[in-house]
């Protein structure tokens, strides 16, 4: 489809989903999932392309599979992202979600994934969307008690 629309002149948007990931912490608060990306050599949530034909809350659910080796539970839907990327647009649609169980091993597209409390993870995060991302997903987790998100 995208090939299609190249050749007819029309602009081509890339669909891409995401989440940020959070889990409780010790101290009382929570925690998210950053995903260091060899290739871009940046800090982000994990995110990705859709599959032909996959709705893109499963693609989020895969992508966070794929990248951090955690299950998940979407909560509530995050802001669509919208940015330039090679060969169109790229609309990367974000959910908060809570981590459920599995085990992060280095692979090709990510080389190392770390918790960090919210300040630490602005910090840390390579593209000022992201961090405008972490943002909305930090105030929906402190001011909703978390019933909304995962």
């Amino acid at each position: 489809m995208a090939r299609e629309a190249e050749r007819a002149g029309e602009p081509v948007v890339i669909l891409a989903a995401g989440c940020v990931l959070w889990r409780a912490a010790a101290d009382g608060g929570f925690e998210v999932a950053l995903v260091h990306r060899p290739r871009y050599d940046d800090w982000s949530h994990p995110k990705g392309k859709l599959d032909p034909g996959e709705s893109a809350s499963t693609a989020a659910r895969r992508e966070v599979l794929e990248e951090t080796g955690m299950r998940c539970a979407l909560g509530q839907p995050l802001s669509t992202q919208r940015y330039p990327a090679p060969g169109g647009t790229k609309r990367v649609e974000y959910w908060l979600a809570r981590a459920l169980d599995g085990r992060f091993t280095p692979n090709d597209e990510v080389d190392e994934v770390r918790w960090l409390a919210p300040g630490p993870a602005a910090e840390a995060l390579t593209h000022p969307q992201d961090v405008a991302l972490l943002d909305e997903a930090t105030a929906s987790l402190t001011a909703g008690g978390r019933r909304n998100a995962g």
